[in-house]
């Protein structure tokens, strides 16, 4: 099954906040596949944009509300 994105045109902004996250954890990263790099440094980029999205919706609440 195929990963699919509900908002049209979001797939290459996910991909560019991948590729930043994963160049601020010192993951090199590679356009399309990467089953090469370990499960830490997978685990590292996934880690590094759950903390943006969570300071990211911190920062809005505190804007708004």
């Amino acid at each position: 099954m195929a990963k699919k994105t509900s908002v049209p045109g979001a797939k290459s902004a996910l991909e560019n906040f991948k590729m930043q996250a994963a160049n601020e954890v010192g993951v090199n990263l590679k356009q399309g596949y990467n089953g090469d790099i370990t499960a830490r440094e997978a685990g590292s980029v996934g880690g590094q944009m759950v903390k943006k999205m969570v300071e990211s919706y911190e920062n809005s609440i505190k804007t708004n509300g």
